[in-house]
């Protein structure tokens, strides 16, 4: 795993609980559930783009 990607990861999981199960206002709930979905796309992303994911055109 990138660098970069452990970075999202780390991010999206702490946005996630933060987001889950701290007592906030309901707008900073929501800017951390979006906090956790962008950096969840990015972590995608990163994985993708580092070639750490492997796509076999022909399954064996």
């Amino acid at each position: 795993m990138t660098i970069h990607a452990f970075l999202f990861l780390s991010l999206c999981i702490a946005c996630s609980i933060l987001g889950l199960t701290a007592e906030m206002s309901d707008s900073w709930a929501t800017l951390a559930k979006v906090g956790a979905v962008v950096f969840g796309a990015l972590f995608a992303g990163s994985l993708v783009i580092g070639k750490r994911i492997k796509f076999d055109p022909v399954l064996r």
